[in-house]
């Protein structure tokens, strides 16, 4: 049975386990909890030497990165074609939100809920005014690009059908939400298009793979302090 290696704190981690979900592929949940540092655990670096998740063990084949997971996924139990296109011109359109969002919106979600949550366990204070603004400027300039480009007035990124575009963007989506920041006030379009993305997937599905993110004050009251530790330098270097 195929394994899968996640922390559902993760966006990545999320879209893998959502799309494997939706699409009835037998697996294997390895929980990988990134705030203990368990992705520096001895036996985790034998399966993944970066120590980053998600990874994905099928057999003998191991592979990181997760739109590789994703892509590989779908193709292997030949999922509907809507979710990884075979047409040219779609699935030019999934890879292009694909390769965009890395240095956009999962960057610049990320960024926001380093600064409301982590920050504040790291540095013991809220992060400067400054550094919170601009990185509240550039998710919702992120954001901004979601709607009037990729999504403009489809139902969904590719079209009237949801793909893994969609999915690694809702993922993203909930990561500041989960930090306190709503990021679906003003934003009508993106509202509708998290109401399709939820039906589509189901109601019990999308809670169960961002419940973690969502209660991220138990994980702050329980991190383990040498991981703490551990990553300090680290966050420190990102926000110097």
């Amino acid at each position: 049975m195929m394994e899968l290696y996640l922390d559902l704190c993760s966006q990545p981690c999320r879209s893998v386990f959502l799309v494997a979900k939706a699409l009835n592929i037998p697996f294997d949940f390895k929980h990988v909890d990134l705030s203990a540092g368990q992705n520096y655990s001895e036996e985790f670096g034998k399966i993944n030497i970066m120590r980053k998740v998600p990874v994905m063990k099928d057999a003998d084949f191991i592979l990181t990165e997760s739109t590789a997971i994703l892509d590989y996924m779908v193709q292997k139990h030949r999922g509907p074609t809507h979710w990884f296109p075979s047409e040219l011109q779609p699935r030019a359109r999934v890879n292009e939100y694909l390769s965009w969002q890395h240095t956009n919106l999962r960057t610049t979600g990320s960024k926001v809920f380093l600064l409301k949550v982590v920050f504040p366990m790291m540095m013991g204070c809220d992060a400067p005014k400054e550094k919170m603004d601009a990185a509240m400027d550039g998710l919702n300039e992120s954001l901004s690009l979601l709607e009037n480009y990729f999504l403009q007035d489809k139902p969904f990124i590719i079209g009237n059908q949801i793909s893994v575009a969609d999915v690694v963007a809702i993922a993203e989506v909930m990561q500041p939400v989960g930090s306190g920041v709503d990021v679906f006030v003003g934003r009508p379009k993106l509202c509708v298009w998290r109401d399709r993305v939820k039906a589509q997937l189901g109601e019990e599905l999308f809670k169960e793979a961002h419940e973690v993110i969502m209660k991220i004050s138990d994980l702050t009251q329980n991190i383990d302090k040498t991981a703490l530790e551990m990553m300090k330098p680290k966050f420190q270097k990102m926000f110097s």
